[in-house]
């Protein structure tokens, strides 16, 4: 399988978007994906873009994306983020995934940050086992908290 690994272009965009939706039904979300080609297109290629995206390319479409960005934590200082790391279904088992990971890991080394952090769901056990045997540790103890837009909604005018 002949395939690059590049950096994402604001005209990659739909197809970015397509691969996320796929995620979404593989995580058992099909109907969670809000995010549209124009937000992506705004947010990833504008003046101060908030993302950056590798996409994994062959001779005719994008069949994986790694979309990160920075974080700022309190003890290391500025981290990456790996928002999402996704290969297309079929493509999966190829080495593109290792690729686009490899290539995450480079870009945090080439901007001098401390620590590349993400999450996974812990019944993905495919994605489980390879990070734990890239060296990634999975954090014990630990629970992702986030409160969606509802929610913030009633937490203001409540407060």
């Amino acid at each position: 399988m002949s395939y690059i690994i590049r950096d994402g272009v604001a005209e990659d965009m739909p197809q970015v978007l397509k691969l996320i939706e796929e995620l979404a039904i593989f995580e058992k979300e099909p109907d969670a994906v809000e995010v549209t080609v124009e937000d992506l297109i705004k947010e990833g290629f504008g003046e101060q873009p908030l993302f950056h995206c590798f996409v994994a390319e062959t001779s005719t479409e994008i069949v994986g994306l790694a979309l990160v960005y920075f974080r700022f934590s309190t003890w290391k200082g500025r981290t990456v983020h790996l928002e999402d790391l996704i290969v297309r279904e079929s493509m999966r088992g190829t080495g593109i995934g290792m690729a686009l990971y490899k290539r995450v890991m480079q870009y945090g080394k080439e901007q001098g940050v401390k620590r590349v952090e993400w999450n996974v769901l812990d019944w993905n056990t495919p994605a489980v086992n390879f990070y734990l045997k890239s060296g990634a540790k999975i954090l014990e103890g630990w629970q992702v908290v986030q409160m969606d837009e509802n929610g913030m909604n009633a937490f203001v005018s409540k407060n």
